[in-house]
């Protein structure tokens, strides 16, 4: 069953790259207390989520926590080396969190599990953003399959 607003985030953990090498974060440490702007991707290095959406959450950062957002996130079903990778590709640095749902638990467990076995990308996570309040989803944007409207920076922006 899919998450939706008013519903408090599964305890799970992220990968995160540390200074010491591949590390966690729970979701207790990313949400407890804090209002956090998070979106996911079907996958890092992809056309969409390099040109647009990371761009848009890195350039949009400052006015998204004007609108009191404490931290930003990116989550994909990839390993922490990649969204490592990823993030300093995308000039990522301590402005968004680059998060790896390695083997897709996270998204599984909030019901946004996108299967792409059919273009040889396996299990990955749906394309969406959420405004998470204390742990609790305060705002919730899920795409359309093979859309990018509704869960862009500019559109959260727009909303908060």
């Amino acid at each position: 069953m899919a998450i939706n607003i008013g519903d408090t985030i599964p305890s799970g953990k992220f990968g995160i790259m540390t200074e010491a090498g591949p590390g966690a974060i729970s979701t207790d440490e990313l949400f407890s207390g804090k209002r956090v702007a998070i979106f996911s991707v079907p996958g890092a290095f992809t056309p969409t989520c390099s040109a647009k959406h990371v761009p848009g959450f890195v350039a949009n950062a400052a006015a998204l926590k004007d609108k009191g957002i404490d931290d930003i996130g990116c989550f994909s079903v990839n390993d922490v080396f990649v969204m490592h990778a990823w993030g300093l590709d995308q000039g990522a640095g301590e402005t968004v969190k680059m998060l790896a749902d390695g083997n897709g638990e996270f998204a599984r467990a909030i019901g946004m599990e996108l299967d792409a076995t059919g273009f040889g990308m396996g299990h990955r996570s749906k394309r969406f953003s959420m405004v998470v309040n204390d742990g609790v989803i305060e705002q919730l944007f899920v795409e359309a399959p093979g859309a990018f409207e509704v869960s862009s920076a500019e559109h959260m922006l727009a909303n908060l």
